[in-house]
């Protein structure tokens, strides 16, 4: 089930990670990349993985913010099941990184702007919770879900302008 949150009922620990998450789409857009960012972090509240959007950087067609802060997490636990964790990111996933997080076992997904194209958490695909699966993620979607949309309507905008 998807969740949409007003500011006012936000947790504060929701905040905070969708904020260092939107820092590094700010860095993706830096790099010329679309404008998404992802963070991992275990039961704990500690950071345990990282990524920005590098597809065109990388020549890796699966080089999505979500893909990267999953690879970075299971380097560093050492482990490629990422149970017990929250995956922050700035917009809904698509169907490749939806379909890796339920490999990963992710535990919970919180992410800010949703996709009405591509989303993969309930917005045009429900993988994440598709009952089919032997796992189903927890969804909180619409945190910072303005911010998170106007810095991609930005980038899109500036992109078309060229």
């Amino acid at each position: 089930m998807t969740t949409d949150i007003n500011a006012s009922n936000l947790d504060p620990r929701d905040l905070r990670w969708m904020r260092y998450a939107l820092d590094l789409a700010r860095r993706a857009e830096a790099e010329g990349e679309v404008p998404v960012g992802a963070v991992l972090v275990d039961r704990e509240d500690r950071l345990i993985g990282e990524g920005w959007n590098r597809p065109i950087g990388s020549h890796d067609p699966s080089g999505h913010a979500e893909i990267l802060a999953m690879r970075d997490a299971a380097r560093r636990v050492e482990n490629y099941r990422l149970t017990d964790t929250t995956l922050y990111v700035t917009l809904e996933p698509c169907v490749m990184c939806a379909g890796a997080m339920i490999h990963a076992r992710i535990h919970r997904l919180v992410y800010g702007a949703p996709d009405a194209k591509t989303g993969a958490a309930g917005s045009v695909f429900s993988i994440v919770q598709a009952a089919e699966h032997n796992h189903a993620i927890e969804i909180t979607g619409g945190i910072l879900a303005d911010e998170c949309g106007t810095l991609l309507r930005q980038f899109f905008h500036q992109r078309r302008k060229k």
